[in-house]
């Protein structure tokens, strides 16, 4: 349960979506066995809406910050085409390995790129562009995240951010990064209060 979607409400759109891949419990049931927050997977249900962005948008170049262990990575890299790749960066090795097990299980490590390493840091050596962007980091730098992915974001390229209903508490990092998105005549946004709420995104042409 994310806090912020009734219980009853996020079991019935769970129900009636298409189930996650085995695989995907095996990974669950060891992120809740050996990380301290394993409420940071992004879930069945945000799954399967960023594979079916992926599969819609069909990019060819996608960038996530933020891996953990690999769920969303996994689902978006299954639905990428033939040609498209994705670069994921995160800063913890030790997690960085249990996302890396499972890509090669699911058949899609040779689609996805680790960078190990501060995400700024990284994005200042990433050479763009990229066509879409899953931020789910720290909280307390999404805003440099954005501007940092932002230039290197293709016209109508499409940033979602992740957990930004964090922002509807008072003093939360997120508050200002939702209103500065939401103000930025760059871009065009939607908050979906999916979960944890994720917004989309898109650079205006």
């Amino acid at each position: 349960m994310s806090g912020y979607v009734p219980e009853e409400i996020e079991r019935y759109a769970e129900a009636h979506s298409t189930p996650p891949r085995e695989l995907f419990e095996r990974l669950a049931a060891e992120t809740r066995a050996t990380q301290e927050s394993p409420e940071m997977m992004v879930g069945p249900l945000e799954g399967t809406l960023l594979r079916f962005i992926v599969a819609m948008a069909r990019p060819r170049r996608v960038l996530e910050i933020g891996v953990f262990t690999g769920w969303s990575s996994i689902e978006m890299a299954t639905a990428l085409p033939p040609e498209g790749r994705l670069v994921a960066c995160d800063v913890n090795e030790e997690t960085t390995a249990i996302a890396r097990r499972y890509a090669e299980e699911a058949g899609v490590a040779d689609r996805i790129e680790y960078r190990i390493g501060p995400a700024l840091e990284t994005l200042e050596r990433l050479p763009g562009p990229f066509d879409l962007v899953f931020l789910d980091a720290r909280k307390d730098e999404y805003a440099a995240y954005y501007e940092a992915v932002l230039p290197k974001l293709v016209d109508g390229g499409t940033i979602l951010a992740d957990n930004t209903l964090f922002g509807m508490r008072d003093g939360h990092p997120l508050e200002e990064f939702n209103r500065h998105v939401r103000d930025d005549p760059r871009v065009e946004c939607v908050l979906l209060p999916i979960r944890e709420g994720v917004t989309l995104i898109r650079r205006r042409p």
